[in-house]
This record gives structure tokens, sequence and C-alpha cells, in this order.
């Protein structure tokens, strides 16, 4: 049988027509890419995976986290239970706030977004500067951006009832109508409410959602507005995280043990976004989105951080309390219009945008003595009064053409984007401290080739990221106070994508440089001239082997150095808290001789990592395997689903992951038993 090339997703891409769902469902055909729109994943000169709403359901996700678990660039660096969700792309680290909501950054929750009120949770890897502009936080590995649902041609009332060990019981409504002339209008509600015990002891949560997706569907025009309130409460207790006192490393506590009894964690955030799009005519369309977030949060949020764990178990407790809030609005505008020049297609896109936030953190610490398995009574820090801390504000302007040759067998993307950076720093009188005000170019260019008949893509791209540049705080240095120009990371990617019709395969290499700031002790001044380099090669992998089974997942080994350290001390060391090895495997087998009955299994993988610059605390890798299963059938005659699922299912100890560069470790998930019960109404 004959083998067809997918159609070319450039041009004018309207924001409503998402991919489709690939073969297997757990993944889509492609993603948004930014300013560039939507874009087939055979046609993107970049390693994209967009994972389904079906898929966070059969996995029964609760937050976006636990859907990119899945991908093998990904690696945690926070421990489940709490409320931050910190995690390395590429090896690179990135805070939960940096995600996009349907490309405009700075518009989801601070702290962790649940998955609930998503349609898709679609992930780039490398920089994406030209694609989306600079995060707030400057993230380098990749972008995760958000899909949010909207109300489909098939009215939809869902109830999904769940239990979370050890005594967590959830609710969660998902409601979806169209109406008007062709289904024109459309209203999506999703609200959940969980409430319980978890699985550290003591620890208990209270979480709610409630979220309101409207949209228009025109001939000629296109708009959407979008509500959401999140409010999330724990009492009793956080995860624990910890750094070591030497590399004589600790064996990993009971991930249930509670290292902070009384803590507490208070998060609220709540949006208003809209987008607008407009068809001058079959070629060109005009498209604005807006929208402005507030969240404030309280209490432990960075877990149970302690320091200098000694082999025996004894180490520095801390009580870190946060009071903190922000406000951000971001608008993004733009043209995006197709044409042909000689025979050679253009897909043009100008774009211009905008984030401001203000933002207020303030924190407060005690210590005390205390142990990893036997833990000590906790001396609670106050929580400090907050106030304004900073002002930031990011805008920018990008071009981009993508150009098809040969009926769009050869796509050229070229572009640029001129983005200035400005920050301002406050004390507590409100009187200003510091002030950053720089700007940066960053072009980017990709390629894609089908030579052959048969749908399989080589692409190449380079492509650069924008973190905000530091500032010298160090008072003794003769540069106190200089601000450096914004950071520029480097990406050089070429990779090779295969569709076998039920079964999506990519393989790349890549290589990041990153630049960091080091101190020149002979003329005593700072530069920067350090630098991370991430040399790495990645497959991954989705689809449909046989009638009923399915596979989603992938392998990654990464070179994580660092080059041109002080004095050359850690030249050629591993950066901290990146696996040279990682990978992913998720099976789904549905059961032939029991119609509905789908066994599920997922393997976790990653190497040994360094928490240390000098590299002298190993942790050990690890592997962690997931079990389920679920049941689709009629209960009453209204479609159910029944799901259950084990994280952890072998109760294996071990510390997951480091915090950013502080070289405290994460302790892995403990076995977590998860039932919920699907009806379609």
């Amino acid at each position: 049988m004959a083998l067809e090339m997918a159609p070319v997703m450039v041009g004018a891409t309207r924001s409503g027509d998402l991919p489709e769902a690939y073969a297997g469902g757990q993944v889509a055909r492609g993603g948004r890419l930014g300013l560039l729109g939507n874009t087939d994943v055979m046609d993107a000169p970049f390693n994209i995976t967009s994972y389904t709403a079906k898929a966070m359901e059969d996995q029964q996700a609760y937050s976006v986290m636990s859907v990119i678990r899945n991908d093998p660039a990904v690696h945690s660096s926070m421990p489940v239970g709490g409320l931050g969700e910190y995690f390395y792309m590429r090896g690179f680290y990135t805070q939960s706030h940096e995600l996009a909501w349907d490309g405009l950054y700075g518009l989801v929750p601070h702290n962790r977004t649940p998955s609930e009120f998503m349609e898709r949770v679609e992930v780039l890897k490398g920089p994406g500067a030209l694609l989306y502009g600079m995060s707030l936080g400057g993230a380098v590995g990749g972008t995760v951006n958000l899909v949010p649902k909207r109300a489909e041609d098939v009215p939809l009332t869902r109830l999904t009832t769940s239990y979370v060990s050890d005594a967590n019981l959830g609710g969660h409504l998902d409601v979806g109508r169209r109406f008007g002339q062709d289904n024109a209008f459309g209203i999506r509600v999703n609200a959940l409410r969980a409430h319980g015990d978890l699985s550290i002891d003591g620890q208990e949560e209270n979480r709610t959602l409630g979220s309101v997706a409207l949209d228009f569907r025109g001939e000629r025009v296109r708009a959407s507005a979008d509500f959401y309130s999140i409010k999330e409460q724990q009492r009793g207790g956080v995860p624990l995280l910890t750094s070591f006192a030497s590399a004589d490393i600790p064996k990993a506590p009971d991930p249930t043990i509670n290292p902070l009894p009384g803590a507490y964690i208070n998060s609220r955030s709540k949006a208003a976004i809209g987008s607008l799009e407009v068809d001058f005519n079959d070629q060109w369309l005009g498209y604005l989105k807006a929208g402005i977030k507030e969240q404030d949060g309280s209490g432990y949020l960075t877990n149970a951080f302690g320091a200098n764990a000694q082999a025996s178990g004894d180490f520095t407790a801390r009580s870190f309390v946060v009071n903190n809030y922000f406000d951000v609005r971001s608008t993004e505008t733009g043209v995006r219009g197709s044409f042909s020049t000689g025979g050679i297609g253009h897909s043009l896109v100008a774009s211009a945008n905008l984030i401001v936030q203000e933002s207020g953190a303030v924190a407060s610490l005690i210590t005390w003595p205390s142990n990893l398995y036997r833990p000590g009574t906790p001396v609670l820090a106050a929580k400090p009064n907050s106030y304004k801390t900073a002002e930031t504000t990011l805008s920018s302007l990008a071009l981009a053409d993508t150009l098809s040759f040969a009926e769009d067998r050869y796509l050229l993307t070229l572009g640029v984007r001129q983005q200035r950076v400005e920050t301002k720093g406050f004390d507590s009188s409100g009187a200003e401290t510091s002030h950053y005000d720089e700007k940066a170019l960053t072009p980017a260019a990709g390629l894609v080739l089908k030579p052959w008949s048969i749908p399989v893509s080589l692409y190449a791209n380079y492509i650069e990221g924008l973190s905000e540049g530091g500032q010298v705080t160090d008072a003794s240095a003769s540069d106190y106070g200089k601000v450096f120009s914004p950071i520029k990371s480097k990406q050089v990617e070429a990779g090779v994508k295969w569709d076998m019709g039920e079964l999506l395969t990519t393989l790349s290499v890549f290589q990041i440089e990153k630049p960091t700031v080091i101190k020149d002790s002979a003329i005593n001044t700072y530069g920067q001239d350090g630098e991370q380099r991430n040399r790495g090669i990645e497959w991954t992998f989705a689809g449909k082997v046989a009638k009923d089974v399915r596979l989603q997942g992938g392998a990654m080994y990464l070179r994580p150095i660092m080059l041109k350290t002080l004095n050359g001390q850690y030249d050629d060391n591993d950066a901290i808290g990146v696996p040279r090895r990682s990978g992913t495997l998720g099976v789904e087998w549905d059961l032939p001789w029991l119609p509905g009955l789908t066994l599920t299994g997922r393997g976790t993988y990653a190497g040994n990592q360094y928490a240390d610059s000098a590299n002298t605390q190993e942790l050990p890798s690890w592997t962690r395997v997931d079990l389920g299963m679920r049941y689709a059938t009629k209960l009453a005659g209204h479609a159910t689903v029944w799901r259950a699922d084990v994280m952890n299912a072998f109760d294996k100890r071990y510390w997951e992951g480091v915090y950013n560069t502080t070289g405290a470790a994460t302790v892995g998930v403990p076995r977590i038993y998860r039932l919920s019960m699907q009806i379609d109404f």
C-alpha cells in the first residue's frame, strides 16, 4: 500500500485548528510553534511532542508536571506532594510558572498548574526565544505550551470521581456545549474539588478549580475568553529536600515520613485571557491575545528545605516560610499570511508582545537539628509581611518567514526577535534599589527536507534562548552592582522523523550552550565567562505497534559539562542535577479476550547525577515502575471508564533529583494508589 505524505500545516493557520490525535490517541500530529502557529510534526524543524486530553485522563494526571514526566528530556527537581513543580529540560532548569498559555507567557499559576482543564500539553525541546519570546524566568531547555479545553460539536457532560491514597477524595465535572447557527458559540466549564489526606503522614490537601472557556467560530472571525480560579491548600506537612555534608550520601528516607509537621501552604491564582482572530482574506489574518493574572502564595512553598545531611541521617532542618504575590499582564498581537514569489511559497508572520509583572517575594528562616529518619520537633518560622520587591517588563518584536520549495518538500524557516528586558528592584520602604534595562537580538533558522516518497523528514535548526543577565551582588568586587546584558543560549540540532503510519518516531542530536557569570579573582571583577554546554542524543516514539498495543516514551543521553569555571576548578565536570542517561517507556495493552479492559505500565529511569559542582556527591541511578488498568463499559446506558493506578508499584526509595544549583536532593515519590470512575451523561 502506498504511503502518503501528511499535508503541510504552515501559512495562515487558525488558532482553533488543533492538529489531530495520532494513532493510539496519546499524542497529537503536531502542535503550536509559538508565533508560527499550529504545525504538523513532520513539517516542524524542531523536536515537539503534544500530549492529548485522552492521555491525561487515562494516566489520571493531576498537574502539568505529571503529564510531561512522560518525556525523556524532562527530569523533575522537586518531590511529589508539594506545590512546587520545577524540572530540567534537556539539562536546563525550568520553573513551573514559565509555562505558556496558548502562546502567552506569565498567565499560568506560579506554583503548579492543574491538567484537568487542558486539551493539550505541548513540549518544544530547546530554546525558543524567536517562537515565544523570553519567559519571566528565562528558561532555555524548552517550552511547555498549554492549550485549554474548548467545547466540541458533540455535547459533553462528564463526571469523574477519584480516590488517592491515603484518603483523598475528589470530584471533577467537565461540561461542554455548542449552540447558535452552525454551532458558532461554545462554552466549556470545568469544576474540581479534592480534599483529604495525602501520602505524607499528617499531610492534608484542599484543592479547588473553576474554569470557564467561551469561544466563537465565525466565517471570518474567531474569538475566545478563558477564566480560571484555582485555590490550593496543604496542611500538616510538606515533602523533604536536602543538601549533603560530604560525599557519603545517606540512604533516601521513607518518603511518607513527615519532616515538618505543622507546615502549611496556601496558593491562589485567578486569570482572565481573551483572544481575537480575524481573516482579512483567504491568505492573511490578524490576531490579538491578552490576559491578566493575579497570584498570591504563602507558607512552605519550597517544601522542607534541609542542609548538610550526614550519612547517619543527621541534618540541619530549615523552616523556610515564604509570602509572595505576582500580578501579570501579557499581550501579543500580529499578522500571519501566505503568498508565493517565483514558485517559492512564503508563510510570513510579524508579531509584538509585552509582559509586565509586579511581584513581591519575602521569606524568613529558622534552623534546628533533626534527622532524616527520625525528625525532631520543628521550630516554625513566622510568615513575613509581603511588599513589592520587583517590577519586570519584557517587550519584543519578531519577524519570521517559512519558505517552501518543490511542492512543500523543502521548508526553510528564518526569523529574528528583538527583545527588551527591564527590571526594577525595591526595598521594604518602596525605594528603588536596582534598575536593569537591556536589549538583545535573537535569530533562528530551521530546515526540513522530505526528499523521499516515504514519510520521512530530515530537520535541522539553529535557535537562541534568552535569560536575564546577572547583577554583581558581591560587595567586595570592584564592579559591585554591575548589570550584564541578557544571556544568550544557543542550540544547534539535527534529526530525523519517521511516520510509519501508526508509530511516529524522532531521533535528534543537539548541543545547547549557556553562559554563566564567574569571578576573576586576579582583577576582582565578574564576567559572563563561564559556560554550561549540554550535548545530547534523544529518541522518542509514540503510537501503535500492534492492533491492541500502544507505546509512548523514549531515551536520552546527555553530556552536561561546565566550562571556563573559576580557575578551571570544575572544568569538564557534570552540571548539578542532570543525569547523563534517562528514559521512559509507557505500554498499554487492550486484552483481546475481555473487551474494554486495558492494562498499563510505565517505567522511568534516571542515571547517576551529582549534587555538587565538584562531582563528589553522586546520587545513584534509579528506576521506577508504575502499573495500572482501566475498564471501559456502560453503566445504565452511560459510557463509563474505571481506572486504577499505582505509582512506584514496588515502593522503591531513592533520591530523585536536585533542586536547581542548591545541591538539595529531592526524595522520590512514595507508593501512591489512584482510583477513579468517569461517567458521561
